[in-house]
């Protein structure tokens, strides 16, 4: 297997070379930044990247942001992330942009040497290979920032007796409030979910899908 490592510091870099040479890998380049890296792939057409997060000259997500650009620019490249922290964010987009072939460990993982490379041919071979803390964070992160969350109370109970297919005269009639207040509340739950003005049949079914997904 042919690889690129773009990792800045010398002796984790080092490490990483040998330890995928006596794995019978060939490391083609490495690189110290992200522009190295993405002159190292477009010359040498690996299998794989491995690339840290965060490089020169800023060191906030130049080599994601580069990893990104080669998943765009050659699709077949696999690319194995390492991060010292999880990323939310950055590790967000490079799943979302294509599971397969993609990686993203944590530093430490790679003192488990093993797994480390079992994750490199996983993910080289077109499977994924992503950190267990990572996992959790990007589920801690989905469910804090679901737009149920913003419901107040009340706008909830209107949501869940829209989910049971009561009209806004029943709703009102359920929670002992005016209808007016009940088209209120209802507006306001469009709003919340990103439903822009269209018809309100429609609204109010995606609406009622939004709180189904989010009750899973």
């Amino acid at each position: 297997m042919r690889v690129v490592i773009a990792e800045d510091a010398v002796l984790l870099r080092e490490g990483l070379i040998r330890l995928l040479a006596e794995r019978g890998h060939e490391v083609v380049a490495a690189a110290g930044d992200a522009a190295e890296l993405v002159a190292a792939v477009e010359r040498e057409q690996p299998d794989i990247a491995i690339v840290d997060v965060r490089m020169p000259p800023t060191f906030t997500d130049e080599g994601v942001r580069a990893a990104l650009e080669l998943r765009v620019r050659f699709p077949e490249l696999a690319v194995l992330v390492l991060s010292q922290y999880v990323e939310e964010r950055y590790a967000g987009e490079l799943l979302a942009s294509n599971a397969r072939g993609v990686g993203y460990l944590l530093k430490d993982s790679v003192t488990d040497t093993r797994a480390f490379l079992d994750a490199v041919d996983r993910v080289a071979a077109g499977g994924a290979a992503i950190d267990p803390e990572v996992v959790a964070q990007l589920l801690a992160r989905a469910r804090r920032s679901s737009p149920l969350d913003t419901l107040t109370a009340r706008e909830r109970e209107a949501l869940e007796l829209m989910a049971e297919g009561r009209s806004n005269a029943a709703i009102a009639e359920q929670l002992v409030v005016t209808e007016g207040a009940v088209e209120k509340h209802v507006r306001s739950i469009f709003q919340k979910l990103g439903l822009p003005p269209a018809d309100g049949d429609h609204r109010r079914v995606l609406a009622v899908l939004r709180f189904l997904e989010g009750e899973r």
